[in-house]
């Protein structure tokens, strides 16, 4: 394992950051520098491959406050640049910022097909549940009822759940964390960066302008967080509740919350979280919990072994057409067609 000791200060750029102050980009920022670090010594990878692509939004402003690689895009194709970015050049470490507008409405058919294609990308998707730098009109993971400046009597579409979708999509890592728990956002974008193949990381982020307190029902504070959410890691018992004696079981194909010592449960009663196996079933039941029936899951929900076979078969296909081609670059290009010299 390289060890390239890298600090949070190799990865800020110059830039002054303007996002709004209160906004949730600040903690993500600050999450993806301290994390990347690690993540150099962990995937053997030099500061100079590190790239990151965005689209349009908010937390596309992402690359300028990065001293990596960057690629501003144009809204919602951020992840089919990212899949261009890395098939032309697998060596590099792709990270794609985009919010829940940039790839969910717009951007949404490049979202899924990139999860479906299995491109070794890692996404950082910003959930606020609003357009934020278009001034405050209802996204697609907006709660049903949401009045906004496009919704006056209140929106009247069922939101998409970005778990659901990612896994729906053939998905094979999906993690959700949120803002101000930074400890687990750096813990997901770790695991997602070792993960072999795409790898998206939903941030339940808060925009204090337009959508203030989305999330405050189970995220507003340390005490709400830990009676709201279950922290999920492979090989861990589903607890949660802050003295840990509520979990969940599964019974008659679904989940559901006990106390431990209550009703006949035990702590043998208990879900073992396997994000490893291949049975979408439980992974997507988890990514669809909500409050107040049952807690939020936060932590790497899905992460499953498939293999990167687009990125592969498209170098591959390269390779053969380049050594029966004559063109060998640019300049072969050029001459290969009838030519002549102006004097």
């Amino acid at each position: 394992m390289a060890q390239y000791n890298y600090t949070q200060a190799d990865f800020k750029s110059d830039q002054e950051v303007r996002w709004c102050p209160g906004c949730g980009d600040h903690a993500i920022l600050s999450a993806v520098q301290r994390a990347l670090p690690q993540v150099a010594d962990l995937t053997d990878t030099p500061h100079h491959l590190f790239t990151f692509v965005s689209g349009i939004g908010c937390s596309s402003r992402f690359i300028y406050y990065m001293r990596t690689f960057g690629f501003h895009s144009v809204h919602g194709r951020a992840n089919a640049v990212a899949t261009g970015v890395k098939t032309a050049n697998p060596a590099l470490n792709v990270w794609v910022t985009t919010g829940d507008g940039d790839s969910l409405a717009i951007g949404g058919n490049h979202f899924i097909h990139a999860i479906r294609r299995n491109v070794d990308l890692n996404v950082i998707l910003f959930n606020n549940e609003i357009y934020g730098l278009t001034k405050g009109q209802y996204s697609p993971t907006s709660k049903l009822g949401k009045i906004t400046k496009t919704s006056p009597y209140g929106t009247v579409e069922k939101p998409f759940n970005p778990g659901e979708l990612v896994i729906g999509a053939k998905g094979t890592f999906f993690a959700r964390s949120i803002d101000m728990e930074m400890p687990t956002t750096q813990e997901c974008l770790v695991a997602a960066a070792r993960h072999k193949g795409m790898s998206v990381v939903e941030v339940m982020q808060n925009c204090v302008i337009f959508n203030d307190k989305t999330h405050a029902d189970f995220a507003a504070d340390k005490a709400t967080r830990a009676e709201r959410t279950i922290t999920l890691r492979h090989g861990e018992k589903m607890l949660f509740g802050p003295d840990r004696k509520k979990g969940l079981v599964f019974e008659d194909m679904k989940l559901k919350v006990v106390t431990v010592g209550k009703e006949g449960y035990t702590l043998d009663d208990i879900l073992t979280h396997d994000a490893h196996t291949k049975d979408t079933t439980l992974h997507v039941q988890l990514a669809a919990m909500k409050y107040p029936e049952y807690p939020v899951a936060v932590g790497v929900i899905r992460e499953v072994e498939e293999p990167t076979v687009y990125d592969r078969e498209v170098a591959r296909q390269v390779e053969e057409v380049k050594a029966k081609s004559p063109i060998r670059c640019v300049d072969d290009l050029l001459r290969s067609g009838e030519t002549w010299k102006v004097e």
